[in-house]
């Protein structure tokens, strides 16, 4: 149905170019448009409620109606709403936010620098790790790795880092020149051989890594690996036992940094305050974003430790200045913010809320779509989690893309009154706000799993699923 002509939904159509959207069907299904929010709900324009599964772009943290988030806001703009961060300038927010993340690292880091989002941010540690390889005299130990299905950005280097295939086409990515490596995803459901248990996988993972590595330079040429505690837009994907400690001890091997990108995984998400903690992570450099503000207002930081640190300063004092930064590096209303979003995490303890929801989450999910026809595995940790569709649970068999299965889950949940998204192999992912309750979790889940019913009953009619 074509919306009025004066709508919110026919003026979006006619001036909006929508990230992650198919650009020309959406001229003729158009938008939802989401007019207000409160705690773990947002409004249409219609006043129809809907509880948000993801929390936004995972990283509505605190919900969608903080007060205190607001405030602090609001009391920055009027003491100083501007200033940068360049030529040896400075403000009371950036310093005290630096300084508590510093304080909260979960290894020791020796500085910090600020972005507006997580593509800056990996997009800047990228030119980091460059940087003080040539400033070390290292010109030839450049080549980063990052893994299939990985998701740190959309900035052309930061895209080129991703290894989600949307991502590089049409886009000239990744950026040509070799620098760019990916490896293998540690996702045992879809990747390992028949018996293969978790730690033999994760052996033959860091064995394989560790031929890519000798196969492209070995130390002399290879810099740093990325990766995400738990993948994100991959499909929510939980790396198998021992993963990531037989990866640092190939790492270590050839004096390569790991560069940890907590986007979605940091403050609280998974458990612990920081994804590197619950999966056993030492990075050198730390990338983080999103809950950082809870995203009321765009910040992203970067951690380096000090030897990372020392080679920049090498540099900047060969150069005269080290030429990278952003006009809102740093800006004093989004620090603000996070400085009080990371007050009420302190607060509210949101590691142990997180901790014990986050089970009731995990449980949940367990119990209502392990069995389910439709799903083949059930996936998660703490308040990050996903249920995978199938056409075939005994050969973990996709169901045909071009039936937009995933697609059709999310218009059935919003349908009941859930906002979902589909990823790879249409996984659905789970990342609530943190502040979700107990029963607030059943009702999503049984919201997704009344939507889940309907997409069975859908294509069993179209022969498409044996349901």
């Amino acid at each position: 149905m074509t919306p009025p002509r004066n709508s919110n939904a026919a003026r979006d159509i006619a001036n909006v170019l929508h990230p992650y959207t198919d650009a020309k069907a959406f001229q003729q299904t158009g938008p939802l448009v989401i007019t207000r929010g409160k705690g773990v709900k947002i409004y249409d324009d219609q006043g129809k409620e809907y509880i948000e599964a993801l929390a936004g772009l995972w990283c509505a943290s605190l919900g969608f109606d903080n007060e205190r988030l607001v405030q602090a806001a609001a009391d920055q703009m009027r003491k100083l709403p501007f200033y940068h961060s360049f030529t040896s300038k400075s403000h009371e927010p950036m310093i005290d936010l630096a300084e508590m993340l510093i304080e909260r690292a979960p290894s020791k880091m020796s500085k910090v620098f600020f972005g507006n989002s997580g593509s800056e941010a990996n997009d800047s540690a990228l030119k980091m790790v460059w940087y003080m390889n040539n400033a070390l005299g290292r010109p030839k130990k450049k080549k980063v790795f990052s893994r299939l299905k990985a998701y740190h950005g959309i900035t052309l280097a930061a895209a080129s880092l991703t290894g989600l295939p949307a991502n590089h086409k049409l886009f000239d990515a990744p950026i040509a020149g070799g620098r760019f490596v990916h490896v293998g995803t540690p996702h045992h459901y879809h990747e390992a051989k028949p018996g293969e248990t978790e730690e033999a996988f994760a052996t033959r993972l860091a064995e394989e890594l560790e031929a890519k590595i000798i196969e492209e330079g070995g130390a002399e040429e290879c810099a740093a690996f990325w990766a995400e505690p738990i993948m994100g837009a991959g499909g929510v994907i939980i790396p198998p036992a021992t993963y990531f400690e037989k990866v640092q001890a190939v790492l270590k091997k050839y004096d390569m940094l790991f560069v940890a990108d907590e986007v979605i995984c940091g403050f609280g998400r998974t458990g612990s305050y920081w994804g590197c903690q619950t999966l056993g992570i030492t990075p050198d450099i730390l990338v983080c974003a999103k809950a950082l503000s809870s995203s009321y207002l765009p910040i992203s930081a970067v951690m380096v430790n000090e030897a990372v640190f020392q080679g920049i300063a090498e540099g900047s004092s060969a150069v005269g200045t080290w030429g990278h930064g952003f006009t809102y590096s740093g800006h004093p209303v989004a620090a603000a913010v996070a400085i009080e979003t990371l007050k009420i995490y302190d607060e509210i303890n949101i590691v142990g809320h997180v901790a014990e929801v986050g089970a009731h989450m995990q449980a949940e999910l367990r119990s209502r779509f392990t069995d389910h026809p439709l799903v083949g595995e059930v996936r998660g940790v703490g308040l990050i989690g996903a249920i995978e569709l199938t056409s075939d649970k005994a050969a973990r068999k996709p169901i045909d893309p071009a039936k937009k299965a995933g697609a059709r889950l999310c218009k059935h949940g919003e349908e009941n009154g859930v906002i979902l998204r589909a990823m790879m192999n249409d996984s659905m992912g789970f990342s609530p706000p943190l502040i979700i309750t107990k029963d607030e979790v059943t009702e999503m889940l049984s919201r997704v799993e009344k939507s889940l019913d309907a997409l069975a009953v859908d294509l069993r009619r179209e022969s498409i699923a044996a349901v």
